[in-house]
């Protein structure tokens, strides 16, 4: 699975396989696998339309396929793994139920054919990547040329394109100092489709810096240079002197206007025929032309083989070939109308154009855009309507959104006091948390969102506001002092990367890993280092020494993973792993050698061998369990592996190696007859009851439309002699089955009448996660919340209903309940046995902290509450809420 940002080259990669295959010599071609490109948006319009149900009899009979090939004969070359089949474009499937479609059909081709080699390609926005993991697709993303790769880029460039070798090295300078000279531009200069563009504006000018100026230029180069420099004649029934790039610019601002009406918005990046001929028309009639609608047709068959601006994509629709021309025409034709036509009101603007759409990810370069085009001023009329958003619920999208339209700014000086406002949120914003009660690192998705908002509100900060004396100061002071390690982590990131040609960084970042206090802080600087200063003599052989001789495990640790992946090819590396992997002390650094040797010495003979050495023989159970990973997961298509993998399920004397030989059982071998039988007997027999969930998860998951499966996990819910596995069952039947106008019944059932307080408790929390909009399912959590005989109900209660049902003052009452007069005796210990009285004590301070009770209730907690830990926490709390 290949992942990119638009113009980062994802087709292009493809086109380029296709056509090296082409064209190399025909002694070679027979030997190399055959290359078949399949654009996704026009086989989805081909299936829609019924032209063909699956991708062979696309090949062999649609239109829109490049070639018809017989399907009998691609049938027999897939069957022989003689192709490389390349999906292109999973995000321009729009309709998210359509994109699911195309994946069950990637999924159902790589099973059909099991040999062929498989690529897809999507934007990074909006992709889900879980379906495709779980059919084994291994994830890359296509990352932004790096400093090194720009510079060679604009190296080659200049050689193939001037003769004379005077003007070659003043244009190449040039472009250097022009990139160098703007931070907009630099990050630009990343992409190859805007670097290209760059080069190509250097011949002849300066470059500009800022991004919306650089499109500008960039468009004018396509639509009228190009036309120049490779000779064209212009079609006759154009008059050049009628139609310039100006007008064609024009134009295209209006159809990247209409695609963003349209039903897909701007995601969609799709126009009808019949409309693009409309738009065109119309404005050739503001210039008075001739037969308007047959220009138009010229002219759309210009922008396409001409300008290429356009593309046909097949069934009378067009889209703009780089969705960077689309972003940049949309924003320019809402400034268009705002500054020139005067048709668009600041209101307008801000509560239309900003209002509707800060939420939408496909617009957060539009906006942005939008923002740099317009002046000062109004950007922050912009930013605080931004700012005064409830952006919670979002992530708050509508801070990060801010920063990217700030960035834009050139004279930020003029809005000063707006800008300083959006900061202070955003270093709010690295403090933030949750609403409710949760276990930081033991509740995963509670924890994985807290650290995202966290640490990029870091990262905001620190690109936003990189050109201020203040924010490496900011950011040492995080990476030394702040109480999150993910801060910390994220702030050492960030001077890394936004002050890498600083000379003082490295060392900085070498007293870090030798001398912080602190592991998280350590071991980011390690990763930095060996990120940004790679091409350092010095970086490896540092590297080896952290590897092998640094007290702490954790530095340890990211110094073998960066090894591995830095210095691959080094002959001393693969000993290092080796030595690591079995002479280490800490387990952690052993069984990521034990990962990095599978991973990057696959094709090594020897890298099997080891592996099942340490799924056999190795002192720790952690490590012995991802010796199993690797193995079932890098040789899947060895003979042996299967039967390997069913001895470790069930003779293993270790349940972590047992549970993960289970999932990858269930994983790799879902479609043979037998891994649903033994997954039951897994689910059933096995003496530990984390191999049988194990079992129980992956038959839910991958027998889910079997008719038997649901009744199986009713029965284990309710008969399980283990109230673990009965939990499990719960869980899974809520998870997999929400659609099923049973289950919902059965959960409050379950939640009410179960006399197992496991199943009751995850029932209470199911009911809260997916019936949240059912009127009873308020009412029964508020009753299980005081009413219920056992904690664990009434905890889980007391935090799904605040969780679920955030703000509500109406539920004050019952928190202030829970807080006095819960009965749990013991102490609070989290996780596996928190305090309800401590965990709506939390729920108050944090929604209700100006409640006329709030304080009354600390005091009284301060002094009568029976466990001292939640004394503890109320004078704590107490302290800072009344300074």
């Amino acid at each position: 699975m290949i992942l990119g940002d638009p113009g980062s080259g994802k087709s292009t990669l493809l086109q380029f396989l296709a056509l090296n295959w082409a064209e190399s010599p025909l002694d070679n071609v027979i030997s190399l696998p055959i290359p078949l490109l399949i654009e996704l948006r026009t086989y989805m319009r081909r299936r829609e339309d019924k032209e063909c149900n699956n991708f062979l009899e696309f090949f062999h009979q649609c239109s829109g396929a490049v070639h018809h090939l017989n399907q009998l004969e691609v049938d027999k070359q897939l069957k022989a793994g003689n192709t490389l089949v390349m999906f292109d474009g999973l995000d321009e499937v729009f309709d998210p139920g359509k994109r699911e479609d195309v994946i069950t059909d990637i999924h159902r081709f790589t099973n059909d054919y099991p040999d062929v080699q498989v690529i897809v390609t999507s934007r990074i926005i909006s992709y889900k990547p879980q379906r495709l993991l779980n059919a084994e697709f291994r994830h890359f993303i296509l990352q932004d040329l790096d400093s090194e790769q720009i510079q060679d880029f604009i190296y080659r460039w200049h050689e193939l394109t001037f003769t004379d070798a005077a003007d070659k090295v003043r244009k190449q300078e040039r472009l250097k100092r022009g990139i160098a000279a703007s931070k907009a531009i630099a990050e630009l200069a990343g992409n190859p489709l805007l670097l290209t563009m760059m080069a190509i504006l250097n011949r002849n000018q300066e470059l500009p810096r800022d991004r919306a100026e650089l499109y500008n230029q960039a468009s004018r180069v396509l639509l009228h240079q190009w036309d120049v420099e490779r000779v064209l004649i212009e079609d006759k029934r154009l008059d050049p002197k009628t139609i310039d790039y100006k007008d064609k610019q024009a134009m295209l601002r209006q159809v990247a206007y209409l695609m963003q009406t349209g039903d897909k918005g701007l995601a969609g990046n799709l126009i009808n025929e019949n409309d693009l001929v409309k738009v065109l028309t119309d404005y050739l009639k503001t210039i008075e032309f001739d037969k308007p609608r047959d220009v138009a047709r010229v002219m759309i068959n210009q922008l396409r083989t001409r300008n290429f601006m356009l593309c046909f994509v097949g069934a009378d629709y067009y889209a703009f070939v780089h969705r960077t021309f689309l972003e940049y025409f949309c924003a320019w034709e809402f400034v268009w109308q705002f500054k020139e036509t005067q048709t668009l009101t600041i209101e307008e603007l801000k509560n239309q154009v900003f209002g509707n759409h800060w939420q939408d990810e496909s617009w957060h370069e539009v906006l942005p855009l939008i923002a740099g085009m317009i002046e000062p001023k109004f950007v922050s009329e912009i930013l605080e309507y931004l700012m005064e958003q409830d952006g919670e619920g979002e992530k708050f999208v509508n801070l990060f959104l801010a920063a990217k339209c700030l960035l834009e700014v050139r004279n930020r000086s003029a809005i000063a006091s707006i800008a300083t406002k959006l900061l202070d949120k955003l270093k709010d914003l690295t403090k933030y948390d949750l609403w409710y009660y949760y276990v930081l690192y033991e509740d995963e998705e509670e924890t994985q969102l807290v650290q995202e908002i966290r640490t990029q509100a870091v990262t905001a900060i620190a690109t936003t506001w990189q050109e201020s004396l203040n924010t490496k100061t900011w950011l040492k002071e995080r990476a030394t002092q702040d109480d999150d390690n993910d801060v910390r982590g994220a702030a050492v990131q960030e001077l890394a990367q936004n002050f890498k040609d600083d000379p003082d960084t490295k060392t900085w970042l070498k007293e870090r890993v030798t001398q912080d206090d602190d592991n998280d802080v350590r071991r980011a600087a390690v990763q930095e280092l060996a990120k940004n200063f790679k091409d350092d003599p010095n970086t490896k052989t540092w590297l080896k020494e952290r590897a092998t001789q640094d007290d702490e495990s954790d530095v340890r640790r990211v110094a073998v993973e960066e090894l591995a992946q830095n210095y691959k090819d080094d002959p001393d590396t693969k000993s290092i792993l080796k030595e690591r992997a079995i002479q280490d002390y800490s387990w952690v650094v052993r069984r990521v050698a034990v990962e990095e040797l599978a991973q990057n010495y696959k094709d090594d003979p020897d890298t099997k061998t080891w592996l099942k050495q340490f799924a056999t023989q190795h002192d720790h159970e952690y490590v012995r369990r991802v010796a199993v990973e690797e193995l079932a997961q890098n040789y899947k298509d060895d003979p042996d592996t299967k039967t390997w993998l069913k001895q470790f399920a069930t003779q293993h004397d270790h349940e972590y190696v047992r549970r993960v030989a289970v999932e990858e059982l269930a994983q790799n071998y879902k479609d043979d007859p037998d891994t649903k039988t033994w997954l039951k007997q897994f689910a059933t027999h096995d003496k530990n009851w984390f191999v049988r969930s194990a079992a129980v998860e992956e038959l839910a998951k991958n027998y889910k439309d079997d008719p038997d499966t649901k009744t199986w996990l009713k029965q284990l819910a309710t008969q399980d002699y283990d109230k673990y596995m009965r939990s499990t069952a719960v869980e899974e039947l809520a998870k997999n089955f929400k659609d099923d106008p049973d289950t919902k019944i059965w959960l409050k059932q379950r939640a009410t009448q179960n006399s197992d307080n496991n199943v009751r408790g995850v029932a209470v929390k199911e009911l809260a996660k997916n019936f949240k909009d059912d009127p009873d399912t308020k009412s029964i959590i508020k009753e299980r919340a005081t009413q219920d005989d056992h904690e664990y109900v009434r905890r889980a209660a007391v935090q799904n209903l605040a969780k679920h049902f955030k703000y509500q003052l109406k539920l004050f009452e019952i928190y202030h309940h829970c807080a006095v007069n819960d009965p749990f005796k013991g102490s609070h210990e989290p996780p596996f046995n928190p305090n309800p009285r401590r965990i709506a004590l939390e729920i108050i301070i944090k929604q209700f902290p100006q409640h006329d009770q709030t304080l009354p209730l600390l005091r009284d907690r301060t002094e009568n509450d029976p466990d001292e830990q939640v004394r503890e926490f109320a004078q704590k709390k107490l302290a800072q809420l009344e300074k």
